[in-house]
């Protein structure tokens, strides 16, 4: 049974000056969606890695009971990195984070949480390698079967929604990145590594994975094309959000779902990855690796967008509207706060659904 979320009041929708919201305000069958009837929860698929997708699923999970994650499996550092390199497997850690974001609230979710996310300290092999990592990787070894041991660590979690990877093939992420070199401030030079990437000096002007072209998971482009509602971000933008647009059959069923997408903004640009970006320059960099990608909703904190108008006008580029929400949590770090984000999505899937209530 989902929790039920508070009513948010406060979420905004931005539009140019004298435009309509025509996609908001048609009906889902009228735009190729499949209908749903009242009283039915919506599917959901949330795609990233990382804490953002913790986030992202910590909240889904809240507003409906089918719910599934798609992972990036290009982590190459800690104790990811060691058993990817040691054994030749997915990297499991991103895949562990979403397991422990979809634990339930009860004694028994919280304490499988904590368990998963546990990382032995010692001064031998086991260092910092965390519980989780070891359990995901000896089901594989034992099942021979990514997706049905992560169901079967779902199960045992008693996880409300379903993990599953984007590739079945460990990848490499390579950045081109100006200035990598402080002497060479106008060089691009390749930066390899997931780890890397992501607090890379310099700016990052593109990425891919290497194999290139790698295969998608069957169950995760399957998901996609069924789901009611995509979920895209929040997270490390280069390293977690972007590289689900670089597997060709994973992009090709965001593209052509009948799903309605939503892509959720980061409250803080990252040190490193992304310094400096402003709201709207996520949105560039995203279409410029994906340019046929639709979208129909831009979700932000109000708080963290300065300039509403350069926002929405990099919004419409996707065809979508911009809904501003308070998600961020009160404490003032850049974390976003389960309850008000699972608030907002609640709040879109309704305004721009049209399929009523689902509980």
């Amino acid at each position: 049974m989902t929790r039920r979320t508070p009513r948010l009041s406060r979420l905004r929708r931005v539009v140019p000056d004298g435009s309509t919201d025509a996609r908001a305000g048609r009906p889902a069958e009228a735009r190729g969606g499949r209908p749903r009837r009242r009283g039915t929860q919506p599917k959901v698929v949330a795609l990233g890695g990382g804490m953002g997708l913790s986030a992202s699923l910590a909240a889904l999970r809240r507003i409906t009971g089918d719910l599934t994650a798609v992972v990036t499996v290009a982590d190459d550092g800690g104790s990811s990195g060691r058993l990817r390199d040691e054994l030749g497997v997915l990297p499991p850690g991103d895949l562990r984070k979403a397991l422990a974001a979809l634990c339930g609230d009860d004694d028994w979710g919280q304490t499988w949480a904590r368990v998963i996310q546990h990382r032995f300290q010692s001064q031998g092999d086991l260092h910092e390698h965390a519980v989780g990592n070891l359990l995901i990787v000896a089901l594989w070894e034992q099942l021979g079967d990514h997706v049905q041991a992560l169901d079967l660590v779902g199960r045992l979690l008693g996880a409300q929604g379903r993990v599953l990877p984007m590739s079945a093939v460990p990848l490499e992420l390579q950045a081109l990145v100006k200035g990598h070199d402080p002497e060479r401030p106008e060089a691009v030079d390749t930066v390899r590594g997931q780890a890397t990437v992501a607090l890379t000096p310099g700016e990052v002007q593109s990425v891919h994975v290497v194999p290139r072209d790698p295969p998608a998971v069957p169950e995760a482009v399957g998901a996609v094309l069924d789901a009611d509602w995509v979920v895209l971000g929040p997270g490390s933008w280069f390293s977690s959000v972007i590289p689900h647009l670089l597997v060709p059959e994973l992009l090709d069923a965001l593209t052509q779902t009948k799903a309605r997408r939503v892509l959720s903004l980061n409250l803080a640009p990252q040190p490193g990855e992304t310094e400096g970006f402003s709201p709207q320059r996520h949105l560039e960099v995203l279409g410029r690796h994906a340019p046929k990608l639709a979208l129909d909703v831009v979700l932000a904190d109000e708080a963290a967008v300065p300039d509403r108008d350069s926002l929405t006008d990099a919004a419409k580029r996707f065809g979508a509207a911009v809904e501003l929400a308070p998600v961020a949590r009160p404490d003032g770090t850049p974390r976003h706060d389960p309850e008000l984000l699972a608030a907002a999505y609640d709040r879109i899937f309704r305004m721009h659904g049209r399929i009523g209530p689902w509980r």
